[in-house]
């Protein structure tokens, strides 16, 4: 099984392009971040055309995440438990949830499609709803695995944190001034890893980048960073048997910011395999 993570910046703009893609590149499930639309303005015909079934969350032309697969979708989740809400300006509970979450399960493994809160600013509310949108979601994850022993998990998506200084090319991204790089992002970052999930892609693929902004000519000097990744448990890790950054896809006409990653399972590999990719 081939599964990706994409970060589309509109699917409505880029369908053409995302489609191209995922057939080109025989992806058999991908998780979509920033699509940007609500279900109603989805393109599911040209996605069912190109044999994909697409479960997603999407509320207005912000945010908004799906899962497109070629196999049966299960067990679909909208949001995780405790997932925190934010509205600028309002304090207290009851703050509304953005879609910014959606879990399936294909193929025996549960797949989370995320697209973590950007943070905008050190000091901004938008930067503590991102610290604890993350602490929420480790706590979620962390119940699943305790409840679900044995069963592969993997959180896919656009993280909004590069979590080594390696992962930085932007030089307008300073550590200590801007966000995406300050300890607390990383730290909170290395806590799902805590609770027993790894960078599946890292081991296989150890430099770089998956988003370039689109000012300053920042693709062509490649100033990048590295931000959307799959994060598996062990049961995942052990499955997989390749990854990739697919660069390419920020070249030519009207691209995505993001580019997608990918990996290559083996679903049918003993765990314990000693010929499988170390990946820790």
């Amino acid at each position: 099984m081939r599964i990706a993570t994409y970060n589309v910046n509109s699917v409505r703009s880029r369908q053409a392009r995302i489609l191209d893609w995922m057939v080109r590149d025989d992806m058999d499930v991908v998780a979509l971040q920033e699509i940007k639309c609500t279900e109603a303005q989805f393109p599911f015909d040209a996605f069912e055309a190109a044999g994909y079934e697409v479960v997603l969350h999407g509320l207005n032309q912000w945010n908004g995440v799906a899962i497109a697969s070629r196999e049966p979708i299960t067990d679909v989740e909208i949001g995780f438990d405790g997932q925190p809400g934010f509205l600028k300006g309002h304090e207290g509970p009851d703050q509304p949830i953005e879609a910014r979450a959606i879990g399936a399960t294909v193929g025996g493994i549960r797949i989370w499609s995320l697209y973590v809160p950007n943070g905008r600013a050190l000091g901004d509310p938008h930067y503590d709803y991102k610290l604890d949108w993350y602490a929420r979601l480790g706590a979620a994850t962390a119940d699943w695995m305790t409840r679900h022993p044995g069963e592969p998990i993997a959180l896919m998506g656009d993280f909004n944190v590069a979590p080594l200084d390696e992962d930085n090319g932007d030089p307008t991204v300073v550590p200590g001034v801007s966000t995406h790089v300050s300890e607390p992002e990383r730290a909170a970052f290395r806590a799902l890893e805590g609770i027993g999930l790894t960078d599946v892609v890292r081991p296989l693929v150890p430099t770089g980048f998956t988003y370039w902004d689109y000012k300053q000519l920042r693709f062509p000097r490649n100033e990048g960073m590295r931000i959307d990744f799959i994060l598996g448990s062990r049961e995942f890790a052990d499955r997989v048997a390749g990854a990739r950054i697919h660069r390419d896809e920020r070249k030519g006409d009207g691209p995505s910011d993001h580019v997608p990653v990918s990996v290559d399972l083996d679903l049918d590999a003993p765990e314990d395999d000693d010929d499988r990719p170390m990946v820790f």
